[in-house]
């Protein structure tokens, strides 16, 4: 019995040129995963092994999200310079953590004095009439608290 060599050679995870230019391209519009690897018109599997064991894939694809929300960034900064409240108004929300206020504070100029709060305050107490009441207690006795006085 003769053993006989085999060769073998570890097969070569690169992507090509037009590879890394399609990823490049789908994650710049912003697809990510499966999506980005069907749009690249590569298999999901193929990219996710492409993306552990090829840096200029993975570069590809982080490169063209920063590019995409580069473009974004200045179109909106652009747009909110010559005068597109808006745009400013996002900008600020979403890049500098700036919150609209969700108050609203009313001033009223009248001087009130404390007499004249008494007087009202007065006018608007229930009077309370002495009059004759039963008190109960536990036992089903029950007492006229008029009469009881001493």
């Amino acid at each position: 019995m003769t053993f006989h060599s085999i060769p073998h050679a570890p097969k070569s995870v690169k992507a090509t040129q037009a590879q890394l230019d399609a990823i490049y391209h789908a994650s710049k519009k912003g697809l990510r995963g499966d999506n980005l690897a069907l749009a690249a018109s590569i298999q999901p599997t193929d990219y996710n092994r492409l993306i552990q064991f090829d840096q200029d894939a993975e570069l590809a694809e982080l490169k063209g999200r920063a590019d995409a929300e580069l473009e974004l960034s200045n179109a909106l900064h652009e747009a909110a310079l010559s005068g597109d409240a808006k745009s400013a108004l996002e900008i600020l929300k979403h890049q500098h953590g700036w919150v609209a206020k969700q108050q609203i504070n009313i001033d009223v100029d009248q001087k009130i004095s404390i007499t004249q709060a008494l007087e009202q305050a007065n006018n608007r107490v229930l009077k309370i009439i002495d009059a004759p009441y039963t008190v109960l207690t536990d036992s089903t006795k029950e007492t006229d608290s008029a009469n009881d006085a001493v």
